[in-house]
């Protein structure tokens, strides 16, 4: 069949298929989808064809799911009128796709580390202290993650503390720092209750919006420094749970942490948390 007979004819499925490079069955989902209808569906045979001006959108629908957009997003971008719309879906794809890159060379660096440190090639130079910490009593709040981990705990954290902030300063209370996050799990369940807080002035007064609460003190607390916005933070965390064990110890209480330096709620490389975790000698 020669090209310009191809442009004035339509199409079947295994052809349209063809030209778009793309699999008959896949056509067909497209259809029972509504993304990309037939033109034509003959009643007594079912057989499906399709004209040469969907053929655009045929390409279109494929290079979009080459960059990994999902069916819906295509099909808002492609039936709204306005050309933005397309603009827009790209450039929204471009940035989760940017951000998945800086998520992936930060965890092949942890990764390329951690080898490292198995080879003998780098030594840790992570420092897990032991010392007592003095119970502290702060104004907080809480919220549950539907698991622990940032990308559980992360999307929680920025509402629950601007709830907090608004709280604080509607009763006249100050946000004292150094603030203090701490997470306990929920028994027989993957959530996590996540309490966020700032140090309380002395004496703590109560309010709506927030609880008084007195962290108690640890007569054994063991600390590690993480440096940087939360990216690596647990890849700290598991540093210091693995120093804990092979220390002797075992972990009696809920983990911390103490925001020594953070400017602003928005995570940033000059930003210092010290990770906390009570813990008590193995008999």
């Amino acid at each position: 069949m020669s090209w310009s007979n191809v442009v004035s004819t339509m199409y079947t499925i295994g052809e349209f298929a063809a030209f778009g490079r793309v699999s008959v069955r896949m056509l067909r989902h497209y259809d029972a989808i509504g993304l990309l209808t037939p033109a034509q569906i003959d009643e007594r045979s079912g057989y499906r064809r399709y004209s040469n001006a969907q053929l655009q959108r045929l390409l279109q629908i494929v290079e979009l799911r080459g960059f990994g957009v999902g069916l819906d997003r295509i099909a808002a971008a492609l039936d709204d009128d306005d050309d933005r719309a397309l603009y827009d879906t790209l450039a929204e794809r471009r940035a989760e796709l940017a951000a998945s890159v800086a998520d992936d060379s930060a965890r092949l660096a942890q990764l390329e580390r951690r080898l490292r440190i198995l080879e003998g090639t780098e030594i840790m130079t992570d420092t897990v202290t032991y010392r007592p910490v003095d119970a502290v009593t702060v104004y907080a709040t809480s919220v549950v993650a539907p698991g622990g981990g940032p990308e559980n705990v992360g999307p929680v954290v920025g509402p629950t503390i601007a709830r907090l902030d608004g709280a604080l300063r509607a009763a006249g209370r100050p946000l004292g720092e150094p603030g203090v996050f701490w997470y306990e799990p929920i028994d027989d369940t993957d959530d996590l209750a996540v309490h966020v807080s700032y140090t309380a002035e002395d004496p703590a007064r109560p309010g709506d919006g927030y609880d008084v609460v007195t962290l108690p003190a640890a007569p054994t607390m063991a600390t590690l420094l993480h440096r940087g916005d939360m990216s690596g933070i647990g890849r700290s965390w598991a540093v210091l749970m693995e120093r804990v064990v092979a220390d002797g110890y075992r972990i009696v209480g809920d983990c911390r942490e103490v925001y020594l330096e953070a400017d602003g709620h928005e995570p940033g490389p000059d930003w210092v948390t010290e990770l906390q975790v009570p813990v008590e000698r193995v008999a």
